[in-house]
């Protein structure tokens, strides 16, 4: 019998950004992208607003790996945050990486994490998790 499967949606729900969830199973994490939310009005004095990323600390030794499905800030833009206490590889197009690449270097973090490329129909494994990359349009 197959492992249960637990989503947790650490942003992304209710706004627009924060896109980050953690998909577990078999004690292992896999997150799904890392992004940040630009405030409104209504948040004066915030740069930008993280997902909730103390969710992981507790779970910092099992995370696996981050998919991120594309680059725009809503959904890489917490990396570098994320880096600065934790340590894990990030999957991503050749393009998504250069992005990540750049602001994780910003950060001086990069030499936190291992940068794989991945590519259209590629067939992965993370840690116990099989993924497969189909593509899609935003």
């Amino acid at each position: 019998m197959a492992d249960p499967v637990q989503i947790t949606f650490l942003g992304g729900l209710g706004d627009i950004g924060r896109n980050c969830a953690a998909i577990e199973s078999g004690g292992e994490v896999l997150l799904l992208d890392c992004g940040i939310l630009f405030p409104d009005e209504d948040m004066p004095g915030a740069e930008f607003v993280l997902p909730d990323l103390e969710y992981l600390r507790d779970r910092a030794d099992r995370i696996v790996g981050c998919i991120c499905t594309h680059g725009h800030e809503d959904h890489i833009g917490s990396l570098s945050h994320a880096l600065e206490w934790l340590s894990f590889p990030i999957y991503a197009s050749p393009f998504t990486l250069g992005l990540i690449r750049n602001r994780l270097e910003e950060r001086g973090v990069v030499d936190r994490t291992t940068l794989v490329p991945i590519g259209d129909h590629d067939r992965v494994r993370i840690g116990g998790f099989d993924c497969e990359f189909i593509p899609v349009t935003h």
